[in-house]
Parts: structure tokens; C-alpha cells; sequence
């Protein structure tokens, strides 16, 4: 999402809104499985050589639920505030929340990716209905099993103990 200065610079506030591809997050190391488009609504105003950049971020991503890794849809809607100096003598400290504008355009889209990377929680949750609907019930040698079902059976493994100790039972009788 590239913006010219000069329209910025010609009225108090420029508004604008647009559709950005956020695809590129889905291959860096993180557990973004997918995110599309992100609805960008904004306004952008001047003062002193600084743009300040008020943004709305809209979307939603998918990820894996920390319990059973299914697919958890996950709206966002981030709310952020990015300053910019035009100013070609303005050298960028340490930690500052300004950043330098080299050219004739505003480039919003790495600010709206570093936005977005850091609305990714730590982990979600799917609810019992995903669950249900996409958890795998069986794989390859394995099967998931209710404990309702596990109560009477016993592992083919532990059946000469299970005998030995009934027998202890049947002693103490």
C-alpha cells in the first residue's frame, strides 16, 4: 500500500482504504497458517515534516489450536498509530517510534505485516464443535479411545496380572 506525500500533503487529513495481500506471512516461522487480505482503513496527516499515520487493520487469520492443532479461525482488528518524518536531515535513533520516509511515497505495507505479526496470540483454542467436526479419531496405529469404553477392557498386556490378582481376591474371601 503505497501513498504518494504529495497527497498527503495537500489537504489537512487524506484518507484511504484498501485491500493488502498479507500471504507472504503465512511461509515465515510462525504459526500463521493462513491470512489473506487485510482491510486497511486510515487517515494520514502532516505537521512540522512528521506523517502521522492512523490505521485500522482488519482481518482474520488461521491457526492451530494449542490442544488438537485443528484449523482456529481468528478475526483481528488492529488499531495502530505510525509516525513518519519526511524531513532529509532526520536521522533514525535507537527505539524510536519514528521512521524515515526515503523518496516521494509512503510504503505502509511492512508496518501493516509487523502489525499483523503482532496480533498472532500465543495460542488459541478451538471450540468443541471444530473439534469434533476436524480432530482426527484415528491414524496410523493409533485410535482415539473414550474412557467410558476403557472401564471393563483391559490391556491384552496386563491380563496375567489382572489374574493374579483376582486370585488374591479369592484368597482373602
Amino acid at each position: 500500500m503505497k501513498i504518494p506525500i504529495q497527497k498527503i500533503l495537500q489537504k489537512d487529513e487524506f484518507s484511504f482504504q484498501d485491500q493488502v495481500d498479507v500471504s507472504e506471512l503465512e511461509a515465515l516461522n510462525n504459526d500463521i497458517r493462513q491470512v489473506g487480505h487485510v482491510s486497511v482503513n486510515g487517515k494520514a496527516s502532516i505537521q512540522n515534516q512528521t506523517i502521522t499515520c492512523q490505521l485500522l487493520i482488519s482481518g482474520t487469520m488461521i491457526l492451530p489450536c494449542a490442544r488438537t492443532l485443528v484449523d482456529v479461525s481468528y478475526p483481528f482488528e488492529i488499531a495502530t498509530v505510525e509516525m513518519f518524518s519526511i524531513d532529509p536531515f532526520y536521522e533514525e535513533e535507537d527505539e524510536s517510534e519514528i521512521h524515515p520516509v526515503s523518496g516521494e511515497v509512503l510504503d505502509l505495507e511492512p508496518y501493516i505485516k509487523e502489525n499483523v505479526l503482532l496480533e498472532v496470540p500465543f495460542r488459541v483454542f478451538a471450540n468443541a464443535e471444530e473439534i469434533e467436526e476436524k480432530a482426527l479419531s484415528a491414524g496410523n496405529g493409533w485410535t482415539v479411545v473414550n474412557e467410558e469404553d476403557q472401564v471393563d477392557k483391559i490391556d491384552p498386556r496386563f491380563e496375567k496380572l489382572q489374574s493374579l490378582l483376582n486370585d488374591d481376591k479369592n484368597e482373602n474371601q
